[in-house]
């Protein structure tokens, strides 16, 4: 395969393996919208993708699907177990969402993530051109930019953190933190969802590493002793709304929308909550203070029906297995306290669903509920907010998501505050449709300015001013 003069190089490839019946394997882009912000520049710049095929000890060559280049990268069933669901999912996932979970420290875990992350990094490392671009995506390949600098010092090398980045306080606690410090400032450009984050990080790098940062800019020695400018700063991240918006003008989506209210009972107010099942995403005090609302008579269940999707993620880690069991148990208390015949508290629907019917349920929703307790930015409430083209709806959002800082005609609340919480969604159900409005049109004016081709744009705007330094 020939070289790149752009490469990616993110935990998992752009497209997933499907094989048929009769044993054919075929390959289908993955949805999402960093595929869809790069795929253009993939086709434009001769760019190659680096990733994992999502199953272990699976030995591919690089091929070509949908005129990209792409080069897996082969994880054994151990290696998934400690740098995957080990050292990324249960030790960094943890640490950077605020240690809403504890996270687990193991050496073996670290030793695997450094070996895994310097596999991705020579494979980006073979594939780049000279004087080319490698952008590197996530948690799970922080090393990854000082490896390649390593090995490629020719190259402009940017770094996108997709989760937020924690106070110094809890990152401290990480024992390899100097090394994940040094990993991410072999890029030029560090980039992440939330100016909080940019400050977090660059707190860490002066007071771990003791180098000079002014303003976005930090000076860092090279091993010949010169010193060289990486930049860290926000670079809030978006969605492809084009999708949403020809899904949500589709007549065969928007019957969708009324057969899903039907089947409901029609009940005046419908709230929904989408999220993968994740013990960051505030489902249980979405659904408490829901419960309780209803306890209250505030709510009745004939009046208003709260749609669940909690997909499934991670089920093979434990705090995972252990929260599915709550939110199950909470919500056949609060359905088998307030069910009548004819109307359900709570329907809760533990799968994905294809984008279609995400849009029927938006069009559906009166009110979206996100409540996460820490987020980097959650899309949820972009999409959400995408498809209301009829400028009706409210979204409820928290303000520990990334979204937050742009979406301030939300109804904005604290998901730990029970009771600010009820109130917020009280607010909700009993806006005006005036007020509704006023708000949604503003929210879409920001999501529609701000799409994810605007986000990636500007990202890769900063690259280029760094190639020119």
């Amino acid at each position: 395969m020939a070289v790149a003069e752009f490469v990616v190089v993110a935990n998992r490839l752009p497209v997933d393996r499907v094989v048929g019946p009769d044993g054919e394997e075929t390959w289908r882009t993955s949805p999402g919208g960093l595929v869809a912000a790069l795929e253009p520049m993939m086709r434009s710049a001769n760019g190659a993708w680096v990733g994992w095929a999502g199953q272990a000890d699976l030995e591919l060559e690089p091929f070509e699907a949908d005129g990209i280049d792409l080069i897996p990268i082969t994880l054994s069933l151990s290696e998934v177990e400690d740098y995957y669901e080990g050292f990324a999912n249960d030790t960094i996932w943890p640490l950077y969402h605020d240690v809403i979970a504890p996270p687990q420290f193991h050496r073996e875990w670290w030793e695997a993530y450094v070996r895994v992350n310097r596999r991705f990094a020579q494979a980006a490392a073979d594939a780049v051109a000279p004087d080319g671009t490698v952008w590197v995506h996530d948690y799970q390949l922080q090393l990854v930019p000082q490896m390649v600098r390593e090995l490629r010092p020719d190259v402009t090398i940017g770094y996108f953190h997709h989760i937020p980045f924690p106070a110094h306080g809890l990152y401290a606690q990480l024992p390899w933190r100097d090394q994940v410090l040094q990993g991410l400032l072999g890029a030029d450009v560090i980039g992440f969802q939330r100016a909080q984050d940019a400050t977090y990080f660059l707190t860490a790098v002066r007071r771990r590493l003791r180098y000079e940062v002014k303003g976005p800019g930090i000076a860092v020695p090279g091993p010949d002793g010169q010193m060289r400018t990486a930049v860290a700063r926000a670079f809030p991240i978006s969605i492809d709304t084009e999708p949403y918006l020809a899904l949500a003008a589709r007549e065969d989506v928007q019957a969708r929308a009324a057969e899903i209210r039907a089947s409901l009972g029609n009940p005046r107010c419908i709230l929904l909550g989408v999220d993968r099942l994740d013990y960051t995403k505030g489902i249980r005090h979405r659904i408490k203070a829901y419960g309780e609302l209803i306890e209250d008579g505030r709510l009745d269940v004939e009046d208003v029906t709260l749609i669940q999707v909690a997909s499934p993620s991670r089920e093979r880690v434990d705090a995972y297995v252990h929260l599915r069991d709550e939110i199950e148990l909470l919500v056949a208390r609060i359905n088998g306290d307030h069910d009548t015949v004819g109307h359900s508290a709570i329907r809760y629907l533990h799968q994905g669903f294809p984008r279609e019917e995400m849009v029927a349920l938006y069009l559906a929703a009166d009110v979206m509920l996100v409540t996460a307790l820490r987020d980097g930015m959650n899309l949820v409430a972009k999409e959400y907010v995408a498809t209301r083209a009829d400028d009706r709806g409210v979204l409820v959002l928290s303000e520990f998501t990334g979204a937050a800082d742009e979406l301030r005609q939300a109804v904005r609340v604290n998901p730990h505050d029970i009771d600010g919480l009820k109130d917020a969604i009280m607010q909700a159900i009993e806006m005006t449709p005036a007020e509704q409005s006023k708000r949604m049109r503003a929210l879409r004016r920001r999501v529609l300015e701000n799409d994810v081709n605007a986000w990636s744009s500007s990202f890769l705007a900063a690259l280029a001013d760094a190639r020119r330094r």
